[in-house]
């Protein structure tokens, strides 16, 4: 029996955000879609039994979940520096982040033994800045055991091998495996009394990430204060994040009333897809991405997107949305403005988005990333 073992920490991290939701979706796809002989282990850091069990229920299929003898800081800390932790044994690795343990191999001994990583972006070498001094130096010094131990790097776009590639050398061991819309982005059945549940406007914008400077949310709320800007409200979906981002704040300065703008904090995969199916219009102002999974989860409803020109979310979108300048940060609110404003003043172009946009959508599938998953480690 061949056993992939898949790191599927950030699963229970305290927001686990996009890696979270990949980690999760990609991991019940690999027990889905594996080859005949194969089975797939999950490995954990030291969490409660109750948090076990139910991330265990998560992921019915798996073989086992094995469970490490330190907490996920100090494992985030031990394999930053290369200790063994009890993830040593047969088989394939598999991260679906930095967060492995990365090691020399011995290969005439440890036949079938492989390990690969998954590196989301390039933030902490392009905009160190948008992560603690910590976080920099962790993801940089994963990246840097990686090049000398990991035998394959995952990447989402070709835009960030290319980025990478700049940063690190990697070689020929950079593979690109994207992601795909959640299976759990399903509208509820009680869709319109969900809908006063939250009091969701009749019309509105909606962005969705978690509240830190990075995302381009100071701009965007900027944007809404500009002559011309259809008086529709901004939703904001996403958790609490760091640094010195106010969201009311940034309203309050930019003239705006505190109706205008509402955050809406931590929410479910129900109620993200209520909230994606019943916007006018997403924006997604993001100053750095290495996919934009937010963005292709808006257009599987149809939903017009605007973003950023991050050359991930260009090449992800295919053309099937509205792009805006971010260079000249200036005039980036600006920029936003004039396109909400087309876009929602244009009926044709509108519509146009809102079909290009769910058709773009059905390119990606964790089915198919999945396979790809279980063909690199073949290849290895």
């Amino acid at each position: 029996m061949t056993t992939l073992r898949v790191i599927i920490d950030q699963m229970v991290a305290t927001v686990p955000g996009g890696i979270g939701r990949y980690t999760e979706e990609l991991t019940r796809e690999l027990i889905a879609t594996r080859p005949r002989g194969c089975d797939v282990e999950g490995i954990i850091s030291k969490v409660p039994n109750g948090t076990y069990e139910e991330t265990l229920a998560r992921l019915p299929g798996l073989q086992t979940l094995t469970r490490l003898p330190l907490p996920r800081r100090e494992l985030a800390r031990a394999w930053q520096h290369g200790f063994s932790t009890g993830a040593k044994g047969r088989g394939m690795i598999h991260a679906p982040s930095l967060l492995a343990p990365l090691r020399k191999i011995d290969r005439l001994n440890s036949i079938g033994e492989q390990v690969a990583v998954t590196i989301h972006d390039v933030v902490p070498w392009t905009h160190p800045e948008t992560l603690t001094k910590h976080g920099v130096a962790w993801h940089k010094g994963l990246a840097k055991r990686a090049r000398r131990y990991a035998d394959a790097i995952v990447v989402p776009t070709h835009a960030v091998a290319a980025e990478l590639s700049e940063f690190v050398n990697f070689g020929d061991r950079v593979r690109v495996i994207g992601g795909a819309v959640s299976s759990k982005l399903v509208v509820p059945d009680d869709a319109d009394a969900r809908a006063a549940e939250l009091d969701l406007p009749a019309e509105y914008m909606l962005t969705v990430g978690t509240l830190e400077p990075r995302k381009g949310l100071a701009p965007l709320i900027e944007a809404l204060a500009r002559p011309g800007v259809p008086d529709l409200p901004l939703l904001i979906a996403g958790p609490e994040g760091w640094g010195d981002l106010n969201v009311a704040r940034v309203a309050a300065d930019a003239g705006l009333p505190p109706e205008r703008v509402r955050t809406m904090g931590f929410v479910s995969d129900s109620d993200l897809a209520l909230l994606l199916d019943r916007a006018s219009l997403f924006v997604y102002p993001s100053l750095a991405e290495g996919f934009g999974l937010p963005v292709i989860e808006a257009m599987n409803f149809g939903t017009p997107v605007i973003h950023s020109d991050v050359a991930a979310l260009l090449e992800v979108t295919a053309g099937a949305s509205v792009s805006v300048e971010r260079d000249d940060a200036a005039g980036y609110p600006e920029r936003i403005a004039a396109a909400i404003t087309r876009v929602l003043g244009d009926t044709e172009l509108f519509e146009r988005l809102s079909v290009g946009g769910y058709d773009r959508s059905r390119a990606f599938s964790w089915r198919d990333s999945a396979e790809k998953v279980w063909q690199l480690h073949a290849d290895l």
